[in-house]
């Protein structure tokens, strides 16, 4: 039975851990600047992560499925990322960076989705929403932006490392604190043939697929929301805010997530989130000023909330007990690993052909086409509940 204790630092971990996420997503771009580093040689070490993630998100999810622990997969990874970072940030040249970052990327990426599976699952024992757990990240991403803004303000983006490491180093001292969550099935070894069963799955397999239409168009939109803040007249400081009422939304969506999210299902939710994903785009395709896309990132928690509580709610449902994690993982690596590659390159391309606003444009067409995958899927996956229900009669 999980003790309260535990979720508590549940909590305090999930929120330390986006507390140094904030700092790479926001800050590092602004670092390898300082590094000298070209726009182009920036695109590089970014991608880095995405591509890193799809490898290590599964390999950490299999691992904690086999030795059947979160906490001890949790401790390795941020063990890990701490001592990278440390070196990670004293490179110069770009192919010491590309290194080190894949392997920072490589340790790091992991933790915000075992973090989560845990969360899920204590949230399940404990019969209270996944959000109220969950927005502890989303208010450890805003305190972070403002905070360490600041200080970076003061004493220069070249004392990344001491917030980041700092921030990482009370990370994982709270990781020694948590406790696993146990289901009834654990008992059973994992093994690799076992994978067979996720890549066997037709329905998680389809839905992952159908998902990146709207995911990849978010990754783009957090590549290049502050370039198009600046194109249309904004500064760096307006992208800080931006960011910041984005992630409060957020924080809010996901704190009353019991209040709405059992209301209908949570394909149901995805569909829902994905038009209003559809909307936002189109709305900031036609922005007048920056003042404008803040007025509307109040959507950010709305879409992204939503979407991301009811996807992982519906995976979930979707693989069995004995694979969470590495499900979990797998879901992970396809909603910010490969959606954030093909996001990046595409947003780029675009974005330096056409503008930012023929990009947000295009991501509203985008979308609007995965809505159609979505709802197809959801006819769908409703004819094959009949068909079991009718052949089980």
């Amino acid at each position: 039975m999980v003790k309260k204790e535990s979720l508590t630092s549940l909590k305090l971990l999930i929120f330390h851990f986006h507390a140094t996420n904030t700092i790479i997503i926001s800050f590092l771009p602004l670092y390898l600047k300082f590094k000298g580093l070209t726009g182009t040689e920036i695109g590089w070490v970014l991608a880095i992560g995405p591509f890193a993630s799809i490898i290590s998100q599964p390999f950490w999810g299999y691992l904690s499925d086999k030795y059947k622990t979160v906490k001890r997969m949790l401790i390795l990874s941020t063990i890990g990322m701490l001592i990278i970072s440390v070196i990670f940030f004293q490179m110069d040249s770009l192919l010491t960076i590309l290194i080190l970052g894949a392997l920072f990327f490589f340790f790091s990426s992991p933790v915000g989705a075992l973090s989560d599976s845990l969360a899920q699952r204590q949230a399940q024992q404990l019969k209270i929403s996944f959000g109220s757990i969950r927005m502890w990240g989303s208010v450890g991403f805003a305190f972070s932006s403002l905070v360490v803004g600041e200080i970076l303000t003061k004493f220069g983006i070249q004392v990344i490392v001491w917030p980041y490491v700092i921030i990482g180093t009370i990370l994982l001292i709270i990781a020694f604190t948590i406790s696993d969550v146990k289901s009834e099935e654990e008992s059973t070894p994992v093994n690799l043939a076992d994978i067979s069963m996720l890549l066997k799955n037709k329905p998680f397999i389809f839905f992952l697929l159908f998902m990146m239409f709207i995911t990849i168009t978010h990754r783009a939109n957090d590549s290049f929301i502050g370039i198009y803040i600046t194109e249309v007249g904004g500064s760096e400081g307006l992208v800080g805010i931006a960011w910041f009422v984005g992630v409060i939304s957020e924080a809010a969506v996901f704190a009353f997530a019991g209040l709405w999210f059992r209301k209908y299902s949570p394909i149901t939710f995805v569909i829902i989130a994905s038009i209003l994903y559809c909307i936002r785009w189109f709305i900031y395709g036609m922005a007048p000023s920056p003042y404008f896309i803040i007025s509307f990132q109040v959507l950010h928690g709305v879409t992204f909330g939503i979407f991301y509580i009811a996807a992982f709610d519906y995976v979930t449902k979707l693989i069995p007990n004995l694979l969470q994690s590495t499900g979990h993982l797998i879901f992970y690596s396809v909603m910010f690993g490969v959606s954030g590659i093909i996001g990046s390159m595409a947003g780029g391309k675009m974005i330096e052909a056409f503008g930012g606003q023929i990009m947000y444009l295009g991501m509203g067409l985008f979308t609007l086409l995965g809505i159609f995958c979505l709802v197809g899927y959801q006819i769908w996956m409703k004819r094959l509940e009949v068909k079991v229900k009718t052949a089980g009669t």
